[in-house]
């Protein structure tokens, strides 16, 4: 799999891009996902989910969808009855939000190394915690190190 362009986060007043891809296990866990269409193969979920993290709490603000040249698709058409923004109470695991210059690239997924890792722990929407991964400098390496959590 080519490296993926990441999702949209505004957290603490910062636009961020996150490793992580919190609207596919609402996929997972059964919520009708429409068809994004495909484009290129950074992007082969077909979408940009576009997040905030408003006192505590993750939501979708917006999605866009390739299929539809980088057009928003409306949050009504996945969350019916739902205004502007969806609290994401199905999701649970940790953001990653990679920071800094990148260390090593690697053509799959997330798995390029950058100098830390912002991690956001989520537990049903809500953020309990986080931390910073600092990664160390290594070459060659294939996927990010073991960093000491800060």
């Amino acid at each position: 799999m080519t490296a993926q362009i990441g999702e949209r986060l505004r957290y603490q007043g910062e636009d961020m891009t996150m490793a992580t891809e919190p609207l596919e296990a609402y996929f997972t866990l059964g919520g009708e996902r429409p068809s994004f269409g495909f484009v290129c193969t950074a992007l082969w979920r077909g979408y940009i989910g576009r997040w905030e993290i408003v006192d505590d709490r993750l939501y979708l603000v917006g999605i866009n969808a390739a299929a539809f040249r980088d057009e928003p698709v409306p949050l009504e058409r996945i969350f019916p009855g739902y205004g502007e923004r969806v609290f994401a109470h199905w999701y649970s695991g940790t953001l990653r939000v990679p920071q800094g210059r990148r260390l090593a690239y690697v053509h799959m997924g997330y798995a390029s190394t950058y100098e830390r890792d912002l991690m956001l722990q989520i537990e049903r929407g809500v953020l309990r915690g986080t931390w910073v991964r600092h990664n160390a400098e290594r070459a060659g390496a294939g996927a990010p190190p073991n960093g000491a959590e800060a």
